[in-house]
């Protein structure tokens, strides 16, 4: 089946046309004080925007305030011209929401999980909610898997569940929350194809801490740094603000050794005798004897090279540990299963 799919599949009406705005939000958290998000403003309309930066930079506070699900301590957002206090009940049927940690009845059947939370949603017409559910399945690639108990279901199928009860309720808005975390790389592909395609007829909303979520289709990126937007614009002029901050040099064995220890290192190649680096300097550093800049970064080169430029690599590599941890923790998991089963048969 292909990662792709027909747009017309995704079609809204014309009187869906979607919009969140945000208007100088900030939200405190009244028992430690804590300010997590401070004087925010976004205006996102039909497309796939991102929402990027490290963990506990404030983007699920901000998801869940604009999901109704959190007040904020100040400041507005309104969601296709509904406010998310006053209206916050009539919002709920134009948002779809797939949290950071979605799970569903393990026994239950694939499509019976849809069913359920369709009426839930407010679908009550059984007719329209069975055909809901076909097409659902259908566009995020289940169709195949419908009868399938979710306890059987890979960790990929069951976030491509979550999507599906997102849209069930066919709302012209989907907000999404660190949606690839523990999918393989394969699941991660599909899942950015999807969110692409699907932005292309509503406002998709999707937060990460891993840059390769958002990819060629995203329209807009916000980055989130201690609850303040620092940066909002187009992936390209992302990409842009890296120049002259992402280099490459070829040096020998010692050499590589030391400039490792002073720089954030890309990627690491042996050719012959010698070690190419593709590195990424921060505001503390100029770049090393012999480096060259590169013509043009990576979307990842971009985000290393602007978060150096604030002093947090550090965050980044946190990041980046926590994920391979917790990568190595599901392997782990993977193969006491495979052992249990072998060992039962």
């Amino acid at each position: 089946m292909s990662d792709t799919v027909p747009l017309t599949r995704f079609a809204l009406s014309e009187h869906q046309r979607s919009s969140i705005n945000v208007d100088q939000v900030t939200h405190i958290y009244d028992k430690t004080e804590t300010r997590v998000l401070d004087n925010i403003n976004l205006h996102l309309e039909t497309g796939f925007y991102g929402l990027l930066g490290t963990n506990g930079a404030g983007k699920s506070t901000l998801m869940r305030i604009i999901c109704t699900l959190l007040k904020p301590t100040k400041g507005t957002v309104t969601v296709n011209g509904l406010d998310t206090i006053r209206d916050c009940i009539e919002i709920r049927g134009h948002i779809g929401y797939l949290p950071q940690s979605f799970s569903a009845w393990r026994l239950f059947r694939t499509e019976e999980v849809l069913d359920t939370l369709a009426r839930l949603s407010g679908v009550t017409d059984k007719k329209r909610r069975k055909a809901r559910v076909v097409q659902v399945l259908e566009e995020v690639g289940l169709t195949d898997v419908a009868d399938r108990r979710v306890k059987k279901l890979s960790g990929g199928m069951v976030r491509r569940l979550g999507v599906a009860q997102a849209l069930v309720h066919e709302p012209s808005i989907i907000v999404v929350d660190e949606p690839t975390v523990g999918l393989d790389p394969e699941e991660r592909i599909r899942f950015r194809h999807l969110m692409a395609e699907l932005g292309q007829t509503r406002t998709i909303l999707c937060s990460t801490h891993i840059v390769s979520d958002l990819g060629s289709g995203c329209k807009e990126i916000a980055l989130l740094d201690d609850g303040k937007i620092a940066f909002q614009d187009s992936p390209d002029a992302f990409i842009n603000q890296a120049q002259g901050r992402v280099f490459e040099v070829q040096v020998d064995l010692e050499t590589a050794m030391q400039i490792e220890e002073t720089y954030e290192i890309v990627s690491r190649e042996s050719v012959a005798n010698q070690v190419k680096l593709r590195l990424v300097i921060d505001r503390n550093n100029d770049a090393p004897t012999g480096a060259m800049p590169v013509n043009s970064a990576t979307l990842e080169e971009a985000y290393l090279a602007f978060m150096g430029s604030i002093g947090k690599f550090a965050a980044v590599r946190a990041d980046q540990e926590a994920d391979l941890e917790a990568e190595e923790a599901d392997t782990k998991k993977k193969r006491r299963k495979r052992g249990a089963k072998r060992s039962t048969s």
